[in-house]
């Protein structure tokens, strides 16, 4: 079963905006902790941005300024808004969700492609 549902992939020129979606199901509503980590061609997955359900926004340094997470608890959604794309930017970039109790959950990812 897949828990977490993504949308908004797709392709944009260098300095373009893209927003990501990601919806829960029903059976993990309102998880303490959403997020965004992406993987690149060769690369390890890395954090992007996450957000606790009553916390403060946390980023990874190359898109401090960039990129934008938000939440709606009541609805079990979080979405990331990507500004000045950049090519290094490209990935697949996969929506997290991290119960009270530890367990976590992934997304299928959505391939995100910069042109540079």
């Amino acid at each position: 079963q897949d828990y977490l549902e993504e949308s908004g992939g797709g392709f944009r020129p260098s300095g373009g905006l893209l927003t990501l979606s990601c919806v829960a199901d029903i059976a993990i509503f309102n998880p303490f902790i959403m997020g965004w980590y992406r993987q690149a061609p060769g690369k390890q997955r890395e954090l992007v941005a996450s957000l606790a359900n009553e916390g403060t926004p946390v980023y990874t340094d190359s898109v401090k300024g960039r990129f934008t997470i938000s939440r709606d608890n009541t609805k079990s959604t979080a979405s990331l808004r990507m500004n000045n794309l950049q090519s290094d930017d490209t990935a697949v970039y996969y929506c997290y969700a991290k119960l009270r109790s530890g367990v976590e959950y992934w997304g299928q990812g959505t391939q995100v492609t910069v042109s540079p």
